[in-house]
Order: C-alpha cells, then sequence, then structure tokens
C-alpha cells in the first residue's frame, strides 16, 4: 500500500474523530454543524457488518448499532441463520426496523451450488434485504444472474485478500461478473484489499459502477498478516480513501467490520466510527 496516514492524519482529526466517538459511544450524535456539512456533502450512509458483533446476539448487535447511531444493519447467519423460516426473518427484520435500523443485508454469504443459491434469494427476500454480500463460486454465476433478475436483490461479491482462492481482490470478482447484469457487483472489504498489495481507492474509482456495499477497516500491515486494528491506528489512508469515495459519488452502505476484540468490540468500534465520522465532517 503506497499511502499511510498515519501521523499527520491522525493528529489533524483526532480532535473531530474524538469528539464524535464520545458522543456515539455514549449515545448523542455529533454536533449539529458536522452532522449538517456531512449530510450536504456526503452521498453515502453508515452501516454495521454484524461479523464484528458475532459473539454476541442479535439483540445486543442492535443495541450497539443505535448506541452508535449506525442505521443500516448487515447481518450474518451468527444473528439470522440461512436456515431461518421466513417467518423467522420477517421476525429478525421487524426487530430491527423497530429500532430504527434498516436491514439492507446479509452475508458473508457463500454460494457454491443451486441449493445455495436459491436459499440464499429466498432469506433476502424474506428479511426485505436489498443486498446479498455474497461469494457466489463461478460455476454459480449464471444462476445468480438469473436471481437477480427475478428478484430484484444486487449481489456484491466479497473479496478476502490472501489465501482466498475465489475472490482474492475485487478485480478478480470484476473479471468474473463483468459481462453478468449490472446488478452482480461487489462489496469491497478494504482492508482485505491493503492485504494483497491492491489499493482501495484505485478499485473503488475503476469499479465505481460496480460498488453495492462497502466494508471499512484499519489493518495493522499491508500483507497477509495484516490484522484489524481500530480505524486510524493503521496503515490505511482513510482520510484519502473517504475523499475518493465521496468523489465517486457512492450511494449505498459503507458498513463498520471490525473484526477485533470480539469479545468485546464496543470500545474499539466507536473509537472506529468517530473517527470516520471526523474526518467526514471535515471534507
Amino acid at each position: 500500500m503506497k499511502r499511510s496516514i498515519h501521523s499527520v492524519t491522525r493528529r489533524q482529526f483526532m480532535s473531530a474523530a474524538g469528539t464524535a466517538a464520545a458522543a456515539t459511544a455514549v449515545g448523542f450524535s455529533v454536533p449539529s454543524m458536522a452532522a449538517e456539512n456531512h449530510a450536504k456533502s456526503v452521498p453515502f450512509q453508515l452501516g454495521l457488518a454484524s461479523y464484528t458483533t458475532r459473539k454476541f446476539s442479535l439483540e445486543q448487535t442492535i443495541e450497539m448499532a443505535v448506541r452508535l447511531n449506525l442505521k443500516n444493519l448487515c447481518l450474518k447467519s451468527f444473528h439470522l441463520p440461512m436456515d431461518a423460516t421466513p417467518a423467522e426473518c420477517a421476525a429478525a427484520a421487524k426487530k430491527c426496523k423497530d429500532a430504527g435500523l434498516n436491514l439492507y443485508g446479509g452475508g458473508v454469504i457463500t454460494m457454491k451450488t443451486e441449493a445455495d443459491v436459491n436459499q440464499a434469494f429466498d432469506y433476502a427476500k424474506a428479511a426485505g434485504m436489498s443486498v446479498i454480500v455474497g461469494v457466489p463460486y463461478p460455476e454459480v454465476l449464471p444462476l445468480v444472474d438469473s436471481k437477480v433478475k427475478e428478484y430484484n436483490i444486487k449481489v456484491a461479491i466479497h473479496n478476502h485478500g490472501p489465501g482466498d482462492k475465489v475472490y482474492p481482490t475485487p478485480e478478480s470478482a470484476i473479471e468474473r461478473v463483468k459481462d453478468l447484469d449490472p446488478r452482480i457487483g461487489l462489496c469491497v472489504d478494504i482492508g482485505h484489499t491493503v492485504r494483497i498489495g491492491a489499493d482501495p481507492i484505485e478499485d473503488i474509482t475503476r469499479f465505481a459502477d460496480r460498488l453495492h456495499d462497502l466494508h471499512i477497516k484499519d489493518v495493522s500491515a499491508p500483507t497477509k498478516e495484516g490484522e484489524t486494528l481500530e480505524i486510524g491506528r493503521g496503515v490505511i489512508d482513510m482520510p484519502a480513501f473517504l475523499r475518493a469515495l465521496v468523489k465517486s459519488g457512492y450511494s449505498g452502505i459503507a458498513s463498520f467490520e471490525y473484526e477485533k476484540d470480539a469479545d468485546d468490540p464496543l470500545p474499539g468500534l466507536a473509537e472506529s466510527v468517530g473517527y470516520v465520522r471526523g474526518v467526514l465532517a471535515a471534507i
């Protein structure tokens, strides 16, 4: 990764980010001027990928999202099992809605077989999701293409970086789906993108028309060994990335996937949310 922000950018934005983190951690919104500027200049919304809270219940996950004012939720199967009945999917969606949250997506969902594809689309439809964040294997892509047309549900292919033999980079996914329905696109995981030596700024710019979801995080190194850190503490140039995301016109969800501290993710997640909001308020 060519860009590294750590010292200058962190000093520049820590005051605003710290204010936002403290506010969200205790249940308050960011200052009104910052919120107003954010609404005017930022076309996308923030959300939570629930792999972050994999050791907690759906109810606890909802509580954390509400506490941090993250209005959009992408549920992993820990919180809504893939074999849930339509009634159970609808009940989970209602819990989110009653808490003021938008259950917009599910995943990451692996689809290796025809049965997997059918299950994923029925699951997403029953829960009212607009996006499946998934890993559809190449052999089922023709069926995925047909299902996208039938259900009008987007599929955002998630890259997993080093060790991923199917979609290690966003570009590897685009090569597979470029001739399919444009509702089949990307969920760029910027941490895994950096870990494999690719540039997430370049990828969201090149593939803006196929960017259907986004997982944001920071990592300790631009290598296979890189691990998730609180945003602003790692090697990703988050201010540059967010400026590029705004410039690209991305209007979907940028969901925090905080993989560190599985037993107690809220403090680090709150710091990450506050840092990102501080940067966005300064754009």
